[in-house]
């Protein structure tokens, strides 16, 4: 799919944010809305467009390990991406840049998505409900982000807003914006197909996964669990049995992932508009700092995101997940030439799911590898289904059924040998465990602990993390009309 990205956008740019607010406002350059969505290949363009700002949740990931105890900011020295070390510290204020960073990309995420639903019933196509369907899924993943994030947020839909209009919107709550999400959803999956001719592209079990997720944060524990069984009594996805496997870039689009960013590693890319690449430069950026030798398969990076010895040391003797997760760098260079510098926060592991490989990383190594991101896996389906029949008081049986599946592939068993038999809160607490280690270094913990007010393993964090502060600048282009979030 990244090709077609590249490819199309040459043509069809859209502005990525409107200067400095956190709108587009109109199309650069020859199109515009009179000559422009009067062909599928318009709104099929167009529809790219949206698929495109996906590249930028590589910020939103490598932030909720960040933030979590699951790891730590890493960097050259102390003060390298302040940002990210505020996050880590639990010190951001509104004037953090990643923050805004990532409110300005998912709206703009949002703004592609409502351009096109503006103008929805200009011209009809035979794939025009699958293109609405795939824009309203786009759209409510990079609202989801936002609510994760922020909490209540403005939300507008199905048009493009001025400058004037967006001082006119008020902050709609989270709950508000998760009714508009579940009403757009159940839309979407009554219309895609379970499987997409082009890989990237939105599915129904993409469509019910998120659905099911929305649920669960908001503890509608029966919705989730109904809507998330749909996904795992499809039949059009399975655990691999080798959980390395999962992450190799061999082995993108496969049959545990239900919904997966695309990235390209062979476009170019500037330290000055991260927005504007195409490769995962989160991965560039977790990378060992290797100065020599021979360390193939994989290429240096600048140490951020270190996992903590914590969650490196919560692996029972067998479980294959910790090996497959965490890159032992003292272990990999063990009777080599390879030579490496520590960073800051080094204790020699490094997040081997997204380490930088040498392969399909044209023009800067750091900024373009090609490694995709898994944003919603089967296990964490199953996962989040089990946590929906325990907490939800349904049946405990059925939740460690869907526990057990995942562990008995962590330990390579197929009997029950390493089942857990626990229930009630006892359950609880071993889903939310099985989480941690299924899921380290993929994004989710910090939301996870959120969620499960299980946030006191977090150093520094304060009632008021719980959410990320609104941008200040945002507040003030916006006519100072939002309320900062409490603590602020």
């Amino acid at each position: 799919m990244k090709k077609a990205i590249k490819i199309i956008l040459v043509t069809f740019v859209f502005v990525v944010f409107g200067c400095d607010d956190f709108v587009d406002i109109d199309p650069k350059g020859q199109e515009n809305t009179e000559n422009f969505f009067n062909s599928a290949d318009d709104y099929e363009s167009a529809l790219i467009g949206v698929y495109d700002l996906l590249s930028t949740t590589y910020l939103n990931n490598i932030l909720g390990e960040i933030a979590s105890d699951n790891s730590l900011c890493g960097g050259e020295n102390p003060t390298d991406v302040l940002d990210w070390q505020q996050i880590d510290d639990m010190s951001h204020n509104p004037d953090n840049g990643a923050v805004r960073d990532v409110f300005k990309w998912m709206y703009a995420g949002i703004s592609r998505a409502n351009y096109i639903l503006e103008f929805q019933n200009k011209t009809d196509f035979d794939r025009k409900p699958q293109v609405l369907a795939e824009t309203k899924f786009l759209r409510a993943y990079y609202y989801f982000e936002l609510v994760k994030f922020f909490g209540d947020v403005p939300m507008y839909l199905d048009k493009r807003i001025s400058v004037a209009e967006s001082q006119t919107i008020d902050k709609s709550t989270k709950e508000q914006v998760y009714t508009q999400l579940e009403k757009d959803l159940i839309e979407v999956a009554a219309v895609l197909p379970w499987m997409q001719a082009q890989e990237g592209r939105a599915t129904k079990g993409a469509a019910l996964a998120l659905l099911g997720k929305i649920y669960l944060y908001q503890e509608k524990f029966s919705q989730a669990a109904q809507t998330l069984d749909q996904v795992i009594n499809s039949g059009q996805y399975t655990l691999l049995s080798n959980f390395e496997s999962i992450f190799s870039n061999l082995n993108e689009n496969n049959s545990e992932s239900v919904f997966e960013v695309q990235y390209f590693g062979q476009e170019g890319a500037s330290f000055d508009c991260f927005v504007c690449v195409e490769g995962n430069i989160a991965v560039g950026f977790m990378g060992p700092r290797f100065t020599g030798g021979n360390y193939a398969p994989y290429s240096d990076g600048f140490s951020f995101n270190i996992p903590t010895l914590a969650i490196v040391n919560a692996y029972e003797t067998g479980d294959t997940r910790r090996d497959a997760t965490f890159l032992d760098i003292n272990a990999f260079v063990t009777g080599t030439d390879i030579t490496f510098a520590t960073g800051h926060d080094h204790n020699g592991y490094f997040n081997k799911k997204y380490i930088p490989y040498a392969e399909g990383n044209a023009s800067d190594p750091h900024l373009t590898h090609s490694n995709n991101y898994r944003a919603i896996r089967f296990s964490d389906v199953l996962l989040m289904a089990a946590e929906a029949y325990n907490r939800g008081g349904i049946n405990d049986a059925i939740a460690r059924d869907y526990v057990n599946r995942v562990r008995r592939r962590a330990f390579n068993v197929s009997d029950t040998s390493r089942d857990i038999t626990s229930s009630g809160t006892t359950l609880t607490d071993d889903i939310y465990n099985e989480r941690r280690l299924e899921l380290a270094g993929e994004g989710h913990r910090f939301f996870d602990q959120v969620r499960t007010a299980n946030t006191a393993t977090i150093p520094g964090y304060e009632a008021k993390n719980s959410v990320f502060p609104l941008p200040r600048i945002e507040i003030e282009l916006a006519g100072n009309r939002w309320e900062q979030n409490t603590g602020y």
